[in-house]
């Protein structure tokens, strides 16, 4: 019969595929193996399992029309393709294009759509200096949080600096539910007394002692000697705040302060190795103030941390929700009119780019 890639299927046809996989697998065959043999996508019968899953019939579908009515406009490709080329915005990644776009009013998108605007004219290599995600790693099981200072996280880096064996240490407080950073201290020396300090600032910033013993956040970090310290643990007793341990060499179990330091490092303006703690210093008050209030974070729903803690994520995504429907519509009428020659409507998009980014 040949490959089966690109071909139609009857359902009697899908039903023995699904069949001889299920087999296989018993067999101790892997799914992807046996569909690589049968030379099908994996994804096409994985959709194929979910539908049968859910009882619905696995005969063909009425395709859809080739060209959507709401597909992305002309002009609205250039806004996209002007954006990716500015010096200004090289480094995003294509989500948080879309997120800076739509919230300067720039151009209103999808994430796909400009995935696939930018991939379509060759601009979807790494932008960044991070690689991709492998997507095999799972999240520890964790109860869930309904809004800022319920858990805090911490932990501390080293900072390199131009002299071999000798490091900074990066302290930092970190708020899982906003990932706002609370707290940080730069040091010489990994300590215990740092550690306090840490943990104290972030006390006295966000007011916790005011709030009812029973409302302060849980502290969790990992086994390291600073964490474990008599002082470190007498003062989450003192303050009533619960103190939570990662398993050794489970960084998984603390997740969010291991990915913030990840973006630290992979920032584009990172220098690499610091000369002293003053250089430090200067360079990491400039950097969470931006990580704070500018950086859109990919776990909150591209919104900043600041927005985050204050509460302000749901109305922030609601007003996104609104906005890409509006243009859909748009993007219909336009579309439509175009399709039957009939003038265009006073819908028409009209996109003020910033001189920055009209070349």
């Amino acid at each position: 019969m040949g490959p089966i890639a690109d071909q139609w299927i009857n359902e009697q046809t899908k039903l023995e595929i699904l069949a001889v996989i299920r087999s296989s697998r018993e067999q101790g065959v892997s799914a992807r193996r046996s569909c690589s043999i049968l030379v099908i996508e994996h994804r096409r019968v994985v959709r194929w399992q979910q539908r049968a899953r859910q009882g619905e019939s696995l005969a063909n579908r009425t395709p859809g029309p080739k060209d959507a009515l709401h597909r992305v406009l002309p002009e609205e490709v250039e806004q996209i393709v002007a954006m990716a080329k500015s010096e200004e915005y090289v480094d995003l990644s294509h989500r948080i294009m879309a997120v800076t776009a739509c919230d300067k009013c720039l151009f209103q998108a999808s994430f796909s759509t400009v995935y696939r605007v930018l991939k379509e004219h060759n601009l979807m290599t790494a932008r960044g200096p991070g690689g991709a995600h492998n997507g095999n790693s799972k999240a520890p099981v964790r109860k869930d949080l309904t809004g800022p200072n319920q858990r805090w996280c911490w932990d501390i880096s080293y900072l390199m600096t131009f002299q071999k064996g000798v490091y900074l240490y990066l302290y930092l407080l970190l708020d899982e539910y906003s990932r706002k950073a609370i707290q940080w201290r730069i040091s010489w020396q990994q300590t215990a007394e740092e550690s306090r300090l840490l943990l104290e600032g972030g006390l006295v910033e966000q007011n916790i002692l005011d709030l009812p013993e029973d409302q302060r956040p849980e502290v969790i970090n990992d086994r390291g000697r600073q964490m474990k310290a008599k002082p470190i643990q007498r003062l989450c007793e003192d303050h009533h705040m619960p103190q939570l341990f990662a398993r050794p060499r489970t960084p998984n179990d603390n997740p969010f302060i291991e990915s913030a330091f990840s973006t630290v490092k992979r920032a584009p303006e990172y220098p690499g190795r610091f000369l002293d703690e003053d250089q430090a210093v200067v360079y990491f008050e400039r950097y969470f103030t931006w990580y704070d209030t500018v950086h859109y974070h990919s776990g909150i729903d591209y919104v900043t941390p600041e927005q985050a803690h204050q509460g302000l994520r749901q109305t922030i995504v609601d007003q996104r929700r609104i906005k890409k429907l509006s243009q859909r519509s748009r993007r219909r009428d336009e579309n439509q009119n175009r399709k039957t020659g009939r003038p265009t409507t006073n819908q028409t998009i009209t996109i003020t780019m910033p001189p920055s980014l009209v070349a």
